[in-house]
C-alpha cells in the first residue's frame, strides 16, 4: 500500500503552486479524469458509463497507446472529451534525464496533435515529476494537473468498496479526481464509477472537462 494520500494535503499544494490540483469553485462541478488509456477492453465501456450521466471527462492518454488504439481514441473525442498529454511510454520523470523525459512528451504530443487540436494540459505518470522538469514544460505552455482526489482504483490491496469511499469521502466542489481506464484499474474503476455518477448526480453535481483551465 502506498504512503500518497488519497486527499491531497493543502501543504503539498501550496509547495508546487503552479501545478493544478483542483478547480476552486463554489458550484457543485466534479472534474474526473482517467490515466494510461486508450485501452480497447476499458475506454470504451468508461465512455458508454459517462454518456449515462452526460458526463464529461478529462482523458490522459499514453502516446503509443494512442498509436496501437487509434479508433478508440478516436471516440474519446467524438464524444466531447478533453485530451491530456501522460507521455509516450509511462516514464517516471524522478527516474528520467530532463531532456530524455521532455522528448518523450513531445513524441506524445505530436500523436496527439496528428489527430485533434493541440492540448496544453500533461499529467507526469505516478505524479512523479523534478521541479527541472516542471519549469520547462510550463514555459512550453502546458498546464500541468495533478489532482485533489485519488481513487486508487489501480491498488490491488484496495477493496472496490474502499475505492469508491476513498472518492465519496473526499471529493469537493471542485476537486480533481483520478481514475485510470487501464486494465490493471479495470476491477475497482468499473465498480466505483457508475456508483461516483449517480451519488453525486443525485445531490445536483455537474461532471466537467478541464478544457477551460
Amino acid at each position: 500500500m502506498t504512503l500518497t494520500p488519497i486527499k491531497t494535503p493543502m501543504l503539498v499544494k501550496r509547495m508546487f503552486p503552479n501545478y493544478i490540483w483542483n478547480i476552486p469553485s463554489t458550484s457543485k462541478t466534479i472534474y474526473l479524469t482517467f490515466d494510461d488509456g486508450p485501452i480497447p477492453e476499458i475506454t470504451n465501456w468508461t465512455l458508454d458509463i459517462l454518456k449515462q450521466y452526460n458526463a464529461k471527462a478529462s482523458f490522459f492518454c499514453i502516446g503509443s497507446n494512442i498509436k496501437k488504439h487509434s479508433s478508440i481514441f478516436q471516440d474519446i473525442i467524438n464524444d466531447g472529451h478533453t485530451i491530456g498529454n501522460h507521455t509516450h511510454n509511462h516514464i517516471k520523470g524522478w527516474k528520467s534525464k530532463t531532456k530524455d523525459y521532455l522528448n518523450n512528451i513531445k513524441e506524445a504530443q505530436n500523436t496527439i496533435n496528428s489527430k485533434t487540436q493541440n492540448s496544453e494540459l500533461f499529467r507526469p505518470p505516478y505524479g512523479q515529476l523534478k521541479p527541472k522538469q516542471g519549469k520547462k514544460l510550463i514555459a512550453l505552455g502546458y498546464k500541468i494537473i495533478m489532482w485533489d482526489v485519488l481513487s486508487f482504483d489501480w491498488d490491488a490491496t484496495v477493496s472496490p468498496e474502499t475505492c469508491l469511499n476513498n472518492v465519496i469521502s473526499n471529493t469537493t466542489n471542485g476537486s480533481i479526481i483520478v481514475f485510470h481506464d487501464s486494465i490493471k484499474a479495470s476491477k475497482n474503476m468499473q465498480y466505483a464509477l457508475p456508483k461516483v455518477l449517480e451519488h453525486f448526480s443525485k445531490k445536483g453535481y455537474r461532471f466537467k472537462s478541464l478544457e477551460e483551465v
